[in-house]
């Protein structure tokens, strides 16, 4: 895509991430549709981005709604002339042991973290299809690929987010200008905890070595210029394939850390969180809880990451070699 006068749809766009990204996209003089449930954290953003040098414009759209999210698309596309690039980040999360959370929550994040996307995907690609050309920005986590006791739900929509992309890069390949790229971050500062459901009777925070939601946004904005279909942020790409391998291990490791923190943490009451209406106000870009990490911190969590998942998946290698 040419650096000037991009055309960007972004859902999921009010805080975190998304509004991140906009105000990136922003800076490069993009003209921008800003989509979520949430109209004054929009309108917040869509600010941010005119501050920014771009142009934004905010449609309030719930992305569970296949029928408004259809509208959207097409209202995008009207009011853009096309577009280039577009970005799915809707995401919501509920933590609490599978049994103690209400089914009903658990199918709520099933909604926003995959079936959206599908959303999107369903209403963008004919746009595709008739332009020739477009990129779709899919953001998944590492989430997609390392196992998540304490969020079932999560690791099931992620791990099907996945698995969706990658039969959609399937169906695409022949529509050589039509591009699926899949973005994986580790911990991210972002609003995102506060918006989560919370059924652990404990606190929620984030671990030492969060990255900055700018980091995030800014590896979005280069897949605008150079698609790729697996971008990973905060970890070594190698370490995802690692943790895949190690699955066994990694989600009883994951577990017994859950158990120590719940007991550990500050206590708090259950809370729904967003999962069914928008935080009210603008929610900003970044949780407040802990500036960004530094670089330095970044690499060495990185590089402990990368160490961990290695063992664990040389555990299991040994341990199936023993079964034999």
């Amino acid at each position: 895509m040419k650096r000037n006068n991009l055309r960007v749809v972004i859902t999921g766009a009010s805080s975190g991430i998304g509004a991140a990204t906009a105000i990136a996209f922003a800076r490069e003089g993009a003209s921008l549709v800003l989509g979520a449930r949430g109209k004054e954290g929009l309108e917040d953003v869509a600010q941010r981005c005119r501050e920014a040098g771009g142009h934004a414009e905010v449609k309030v759209v719930d992305a569970t709604d296949a029928a408004a999210v259809a509208r959207f698309a097409l209202d995008a596309r009207a009011a853009l002339g096309g577009i280039d690039l577009w970005f799915s980040d809707v995401g919501i999360g509920v933590v609490g042991q599978f049994a103690e959370v209400p089914i009903a929550d658990h199918q709520r994040v099933i909604e926003a973290n995959l079936v959206s996307h599908m959303n999107d995907a369903h209403a963008m690609l004919p746009i595709f299809l008739e332009q020739g050309r477009g990129i779709w920005v899919n953001m998944i986590s590492v989430g997609g690929y390392v196992t998540s006791p304490y969020a079932a739900a999560y690791a099931a929509s992620k791990f099907g987010l996945r698995g969706f992309s990658a039969a959609l890069r399937g169906e695409l390949h022949d529509h050589r200008d039509i591009y699926v790229c899949d973005v994986y971050p580790t911990f991210v500062d972002t609003p995102g905890f506060a918006h989560a459901g919370n059924y652990t009777g404990a606190k929620l925070s984030y671990p030492p070595g969060v990255i900055a939601p700018e980091k995030v946004a800014d590896a979005v904005v280069k897949l605008a210029r150079q698609p790729r279909a697996t971008t990973v942020i905060g970890a070594p790409a190698m370490a995802l394939k690692l943790a895949e391998l190690a699955t066994p291990v990694t989600a009883v490791l994951m577990k017994r850390f859950m158990d120590t923190w719940q007991k550990r943490a500050d206590r708090t009451a259950d809370t729904t969180g967003s999962l069914y209406e928008p935080a009210a106000g603008a929610s900003g870009v970044h949780s407040g809880q802990r500036p960004p990490a530094q670089p330095g911190q970044q690499r060495n969590t990185a590089l402990l990451a990368g160490a961990a998942f290695t063992a664990a998946a040389i555990g299991v290698q040994l341990w199936r070699r023993r079964s034999r």
